[in-house]
């Protein structure tokens, strides 16, 4: 009878090993990416994952004289270097450049779920603290490189993204919309900021952008998600997972879409001020999918997370179910592919990269973390049509490669794009700490 049960026992063991090998074991693409990319993405069947496929590019930098590789008619060299994990740029009026130099705060939450962040964010070089500084960065000769680099702000929480409005520049911390007067040509800023509006701090997706609205005297705000699919329950969402709209003079804001799990880059297409952003889509539905997508929004939209995605695909993890919001559910205009970290987003209006690059969309790809192979760390361009869609059947386009070697290690992993005064195009790397710039040329 002992030898019996000590056999089931043995048994029993051996098939929650081969059981948990099963579940861990990463989950590998079955599709080129191509295929996930574009106006009309292959959608294919989910492979949901109880433990998530890890796959990162280890973080070792750039050695002397090392740069990313430009596009066939571009070329690239440093900006700005010796900088501490800068994340997102903004261009000031007389040209200077605006840098903020930050990282997530520190980062709660136990089970499976904590824990892979945790491991992940080490692995990729994001778990060092934040800096919670913007910099100030001033080509005065025009020569592609930033002569004067200099602290503008400190003791920020978490910043990430910058604007002007009416003579005040309003930063966005991770926990709260704020500003400060702001004069022309000022290379520090040492005012209190003033609270314009709370937002939802913590969670998963810290990073909180703005710009200015078409309108010129609101601004839209966006806000990632706390979780995967709201898996901590949708009252930890509320206000998240969305672009909200304020008023600053008012110190109101209003929910502008929703649905968004994790948008980033937000920009207004050049000729019709609509709004546009990059979202990353939802983690452990396998290599192939969710794509990470660029879209159009307007007042009301609802993208479907966490219960749906592209427009209507159920996720059946998600409970309570919401069949309700299915027929209602918007399907994005252009997929980038999946797990490729779309957060960069800026329109090619006073580009001057040659007639390729004249009209579109530069997006900023910081890479797959949970991929096998490897997607993003790049930047692409999405050529759009006058009327201001992107170009029916187009595929991104490589503008700027090269952040990862031939062992998977990565260099450097972009994050904000922006144009400079000159027309050239600045990429943040936040493992680099660098900024880079792209030009005409070879």
């Amino acid at each position: 009878m002992r030898k019996h049960i000590l056999r089931v026992l043995a048994l029993l063991i051996v098939i929650a090993i081969a059981a948990f090998a099963w579940l861990a074991w990463p989950d590998k693409a079955r599709e080129d990416i191509a295929a996930v990319s574009g106006a009309r993405p292959d959608i294919t069947q989910p492979r949901e994952q109880v433990i998530p496929t890890v796959k990162t590019a280890k973080p070792i930098g750039w050695a002397q004289g090392q740069t990313p590789t430009a596009a066939a008619g571009l070329r690239v060299a440093a900006f700005a270097t010796g900088l501490d994990h800068p994340r997102w740029l903004y261009r000031l009026p007389n040209g200077d450049v605006l840098v903020a130099e930050t990282n997530s705060p520190p980062r709660e939450g136990g089970g499976i779920t904590g824990w892979v962040m945790r491991v992940m964010m080490g692995r990729v070089g994001a778990g060092v603290p934040s800096a919670n500084r913007i910099t100030l960065l001033r080509d005065s000769d025009g020569d592609g490189v930033a002569e004067l680099k200099t602290p503008f702000m400190t003791g920020l929480n978490s910043p990430f993204g910058m604007a002007l409005l009416d003579g005040q520049l309003y930063i966005a911390n991770t926990d709260a919309l704020v500003r400060v007067p702001y004069t022309a040509g000022a290379t520090k800023i040492t005012a209190k900021p003033e609270l314009v509006v709370k937002l939802p701090g913590g969670g998963n997706h810290w990073a909180r952008n703005v710009i200015p609205a078409e309108d010129g005297r609101t601004l839209y705000v966006s806000v990632g998600s706390a979780s995967n699919i709201a898996e901590n329950g949708l009252a930890a969402e509320r206000n998240r997972a969305a672009i909200l709209q304020v008023w600053p003079k008012d110190k109101t804001y209003r929910v502008f879409a929703a649905g968004l799990r994790n948008p980033n880059g937000m920009a207004l297409v050049p000729g019709t001020n609509r709004l546009w952003t990059v979202v990353n889509e939802r983690d452990m539905l396998g290599s192939d999918l969710v794509p990470d997508y660029l879209t159009a929004v307007e007042l009301g939209d609802h993208f479907g997370w966490p219960w749906y995605y592209w427009g209507g695909y159920v996720d059946n993890r998600v409970e309570p179910k919401n069949p309700q919001l299915q027929q209602y559910s918007k399907r994005p205009d252009y997929a980038l592919g999946p797990h490729v970290a779309a957060l960069g987003l800026t329109f090619a209006a006073d580009a001057k990269l040659g007639d390729r690059f004249a009209r579109g969309a530069f997006i900023g790809e910081h890479g797959s973390w949970n991929r096998s192979p490897l997607s993003g760390y790049k930047v692409v361009f999405v050529p759009f049509n006058e009327a201001g869609w992107p170009v029916p059947g187009a595929k991104p386009v490589d503008v700027l490669t090269g952040f990862v070697n031939d062992d998977g290690k990565a260099h450097g992993r972009p994050v904000g794009v922006i144009t400079d005064r000159a027309g050239g195009l600045l990429v943040a790397d936040d493992v680099g700490n660098a900024i880079w710039r792209v030009s005409a040329g070879r």
